[in-house]
């Protein structure tokens, strides 16, 4: 009975889903065989795949494959949230992109959600102490898929990149639960100060492209910041900003914008 019982709680229909549909393009372009079964068939678990996915990206002359995937494997069996968050991050992104028809798409193919998970194991090696690596980390993501995280920066889970080019979140930022980030988003600072000088962003925010988001402020939760706003004081909840410097334009205009992904200011009433 124990054992049955262990079995039932072992199911993970995120990584279930995947596998099916692995073997589905697998069927519809089989040129893809190879690569699927090495990314995606050949493991027992979302961690596993995870692990290698990031290890085969990040890899390079300095740094081998095999040893890059130690270090995957070692954070994803020391920190088993780092694998939930990688699942509520996988459906974050099909249920907000468009372009997102099948959970296998983010795992083998959006940079955006690679370079969070890549992100998150360098979190990891950072709050063990192990800074070395973990700016190794962050300079390899940020190389391979143009996303520069430092690994100190606190991100929460259900995080959608959408895009992820010339994303930047500096040390001291705080992302929270459900947050939604378009291409060249900067959380950065406002000087040389070496304090706690970046932004926090509460829950089930949206954040527009190209917008910087500067100093130590706060993004009330569920806010809206337009495309190509420079934010540099605090944002209630449930406001849309927007501007260079950013104004409260209006409010979110729905509970969850980041969910939404609605941009258009004329939603903001």
């Amino acid at each position: 009975m124990a054992q049955t019982k262990s079995k039932l709680t072992e199911v993970d229909p995120v990584w279930d889903r995947i596998i099916r549909e692995g073997e589905e393009a697998i069927g519809l372009e089989p040129l893809l065989g190879g690569l699927m079964h090495s990314c995606v068939l050949h493991h027992k678990s979302m961690e596993q795949a995870l692990a290698f996915r990031i290890s085969m990206k990040l890899a390079s002359g300095e740094m081998s494959e095999q040893l890059l995937r130690e270090i995957a494997d070692e954070a994803y069996a020391a920190d088993p949230a780092i694998g939930q968050a990688a699942r509520a991050d996988l459906v974050a992104v099909y249920e907000r992109d468009p372009a997102c028809h099948r959970f296998l798409q983010p795992l083998m193919y959006f940079k955006g959600y690679q370079a969070i998970q890549a992100y998150r194991v360098g979190h990891w090696l950072w709050e063990q102490g192990r800074h070395d690596m973990a700016y190794f980390f962050q300079m390899r993501i940020s190389e391979a898929f143009g996303v520069d995280i430092h690994p100190a920066c606190r991100v929460g889970k259900g995080i959608f990149l959408d895009h992820a080019h010339s994303v930047v979140f500096g040390e001291t930022a705080v992302v929270g639960d459900n947050v939604s980030i378009l291409h060249s988003v900067t959380l950065g600072g406002t000087g040389k100060e070496d304090e706690d000088r970046h932004p926090k962003i509460g829950d089930g925010v949206l954040i527009g492209a190209g917008a910087k988001v500067l100093g130590n402020i706060k993004v009330g939760c569920c806010s809206r910041i337009a495309a190509g706003s420079v934010v540099l004081h605090d944002v209630p909840p449930e406001s849309t900003v927007a501007g260079v410097p950013a104004k409260i334009v209006g409010k979110a205009g729905c509970s969850q914008p980041s969910v939404s992904m609605n941009q258009l200011l004329g939603g903001a009433d």
